[in-house]
């Protein structure tokens, strides 16, 4: 089984990705690894999300991942269609126990310290840091990451392109996630290539 730091580690940015047409599925993936962006997050908030995985799977280069994964049936569905991490918006030992059982790597979302010692007492390390900027933001991850110097982290949630830099310089910060690499809508393929390889390029500033 892969580590999810192999997987948080690919590039500084994860795309967190919505989408609502399957046609879309490929050209996205490809203009965003193109970019140098290989990790990719298609979250489970639209009824073809588990057809854009197995569309997006098919890109070389590309390692994609489900997000917004509530529960067991949700991951192992998610696995079933190609992905090949799994991001839930909390922590719960019935995901941390699904994660395990399908030998997927596992970025469960934490807020608060009482979070992260439950993801420490799973034997789990990193994190994503969700809501990060209604959780506090910089200041609060900070402060977290004090006690917790073994954990590692991805803040997600309220995170722009201008700010991206500000969460990487986090010594417990390893990548980011971010929906502002692809907007909704028809996807204009150079831009989102041009915004991935800016986003790419900020792997110089991870501490």
């Amino acid at each position: 089984m892969a580590r999810i730091e192999d997987i948080m580690t690919l590039a500084p940015v994860i795309p967190v990705l919505v989408i609502h047409d399957p046609a879309h599925a490929r050209p996205v993936a490809e203009a965003l690894v193109a970019g140098g962006l290989r990790a990719l997050e298609v979250t489970l908030r639209t009824e073809c999300a588990l057809d854009v995985i197995a569309e997006m799977a098919k890109v070389e280069g590309a390692v994609v991942g489900a997000g917004t994964v509530l529960n067991g049936d949700d991951l192992k569905s998610s696995v079933d269609a190609g992905a090949r991490f799994i991001v839930s918006p909390g922590l719960t030992a019935n995901v941390a126990h699904a994660a395990n059982a399908c030998e997927v790597p596992l970025l469960p979302g934490t807020a608060n310290a009482s979070d992260i010692m439950r993801g420490l007492d799973l034997g789990l390390t990193h994190f994503k840091f969700f809501p990060a900027v209604a959780a506090g933001g910089i200041p609060a991850l900070k402060a977290l990451s004090a006690p917790f110097g073994q954990a590692r982290f991805c803040p997600t949630g309220g995170i722009k392109a201008d700010t991206a830099a500000d969460w990487l310089g986090l010594p417990s910060v390893l990548c980011v996630g971010g929906s502002w690499l692809v907007p909704a809508g028809t996807p204009d393929v150079a831009a989102i290539t041009a915004r991935a390889k800016q986003a790419a390029a900020l792997k110089s500033l991870i501490s």
